[in-house]
């Protein structure tokens, strides 16, 4: 029984390491990747208290050495979907009737040994499996997800503190409810931090959650995994079960204790989702809470103002850093006239500049892509801007698969502002310019706000405040997370809270108390403390 009102430790962003050369971080990651590439690895599912082996394995191996096994994961059937909700429900009743403080500290030990000796472990994983860079690996898979539990601990101090108010001979209450059911996590390969959060923020608030992770991603997740185990939180509470998408959807989707959805990945995934959501409404307990960021077509505006260097900086590294497989990455630019000279000199300058190799050289700041079947996708992207006339490959445009998923980073030219790749996602290290007449600034931001389905992150460079505030103004529904001369990307917990609308998804703001809020069911309670004995009104008396 709780006996107080509980203030959580204030939060604080974690401190990125540089691992600069010498460095005592830099040997002791660097160390545990070797050891971790040369070992093999199998992944169960994790189901309640039981680890659990099937007939069904797939292969892990590093996009950046496609023929290097690191170990297999294990795929979950129908009958596991089953058990692991079985599992989940089972724990429901004591893990949403534990005081939220003990909730609370488990997240918060979590964020302690991420800190500490997980940090390298996660880490590493990232860049083995994910293939990111050392720095890419550290501000995602250490440094935000350490804030995600550290900042969601102290948002649901704040949310659980604000009360009603009551009048005299009245107390009214406010109980934040977990969902009755259990919460469905399927998560992307790109970001591991967003992938334990999409589980964790849920469960943090009291609900179960059955996590899908994709198959790209499972390496990283087992270290997640262990680290919830060591932190202390209880069987059944998360359950892993890596599976086929159709599959795991059909036991979940059908089942009447369904509660909720937090998904990141694609918008055609989640627009299908959706659908087979509302095609089964009725057998549902209650209405499921949906929550999803998806795609991105995120933009980088320049105004005749801007600084030259500064643009080219914002699109070298908002556009390529981990190989454009970020949401949130600049994939079309809009330059103007009397910029673009030089603009293009810096940028082909930094294109050509960039390493490329495996992350277990720090110095590579071009990794491998994901998958071949994104390499593919990303390669036929550039295939086609070769072959079109208002098009043309500035630089870059090469890419070879023969070991590791490789795409050089290319910059392609467009003289239609509506050309192919200034409106698809491609989700790679592809960017697509458009040089506008440096009078047609106003033009130019009615085109970026119409030329795209999505409306996640957005970049605006300029030295003058009228044409930054036009901007802001106009562009208002293009983006959820807007930057003023600064690359769109690189949103920090606590300080930037991260989501966009449109074909972005529901914009519920990771992290924030704003997405917290979408995993409980407020209950208000009103207590009279002398309540009427009579049900004449004074207004009746004749």
């Amino acid at each position: 029984m709780s006996k107080g009102v509980f203030n959580v430790p204030i939060a604080s962003n974690e401190a990125v390491k540089s691992y600069v050369k010498g460095s005592s971080e830099r040997e002791e990651l660097l160390t545990t990747y070797m050891e971790m590439y040369n070992s093999s690895v199998e992944i169960p599912l994790y189901i309640g208290e039981k680890e659990i082996y099937t007939n069904n394995k797939k292969d892990i191996s590093p996009p950046h050495d496609h023929k290097h096994k690191i170990g297999k994961f294990n795929l979950a059937d129908k009958s596991h979907i089953e058990m692991a909700i079985e599992s989940a429900l089972a724990a429901k009743e004591n893990w949403s009737n534990l005081p939220w403080n003990h909730r609370v500290a488990i997240f918060l030990k979590a964020a302690e040994l991420l800190a500490g000796p997980y940090r390298s472990k996660i880490n590493a994983a990232t860049m083995i499996a994910q293939s990111k860079n050392v720095y890419q690996a550290e501000i995602d898979a250490a440094c935000e997800l350490i804030d995600f539990f550290k900042f969601n601990a102290q948002y649901v101090t704040r949310l659980y503190s604000e009360q009603p108010e009551s009048s005299e001979g009245i107390w009214n209450r406010l109980e934040h409810r977990p969902l009755e059911g259990f919460v469905f996590a399927i998560t992307p390969f790109n970001f591991t931090s967003i992938c334990a959060n999409l589980c964790a923020a849920p469960a943090l608030m009291g609900n179960v959650v059955i996590w899908k992770p994709a198959a790209t991603q499972v390496y990283s997740a087992k270290i997640i995994m262990d680290l919830f185990k060591e932190a202390g939180l209880p069987d059944g509470v998360i359950n892993m079960v890596p599976s086929n998408g159709a599959e795991i959807g059909e036991v979940v989707f059908k089942h009447r204790a369904f509660a909720g959805l937090h998904f990141t990945g694609s918008t055609n995934v989640f627009r299908n989702l959706w659908q087979t959501i509302g095609k089964n409404i009725s057998n549902y307990r209650s209405y499921p809470r949906i929550v999803g960021e998806t795609g991105g077509k995120d933009f980088i505006v320049a105004h005749k103002s801007a600084n030259p260097k500064q643009v080219a900086t914002g699109i070298s590294r908002g556009a390529f850093e981990y190989q454009g497989q970020k949401c949130s990455a600049a994939s079309r630019a809009y330059i103007p006239s009397n910029l673009w000279k030089e603009i293009k000199e810096q940028i082909v300058k930094d294109v050509n500049s960039f390493k490329m190799g495996s992350p277990e050289n720090p110095s590579n700041f071009i990794n491998a892509v994901i998958s071949e079947k994104a390499f593919d996708s990303i390669a036929n992207y550039i295939d086609f801007a070769k072959n079109e006339k208002d098009a043309e490959v500035l630089v870059g445009g090469n890419y070879d698969k023969s070991k590791g998923y490789f795409i050089e980073p290319t910059i392609i030219i467009t003289t239609n502002p509506n050309f192919k790749t200034m409106h698809e996602e491609i989700f790679g290290p592809v960017l697509t310019i458009y040089v506008y007449d440096e009078k047609n600034w106003l033009e130019t931001l009615k085109i970026i706000d119409e030329t795209s389905d999505y409306a996640l992150t957005g970049a605006v460079f300029s030295t003058d405040r009228y044409a930054i505030d036009e901007a802001t103004k106009v562009l208002e529904n293009a983006a959820g997370n807007f930057y003023i001369n600064d690359k769109p990307t690189g949103a920090v917990v606590g300080q930037q809270p991260f989501g966009g609308s449109r074909g972005s998804g529901t914009n519920d703001k990771a992290g924030s108390v704003l997405n917290l809020l979408r995993w409980v069911s407020p209950r208000t309670i009103k207590e009279t403390f002398n309540p009427a004995n009579d049900y004449r009104y004074p207004f009746l008396e004749e």
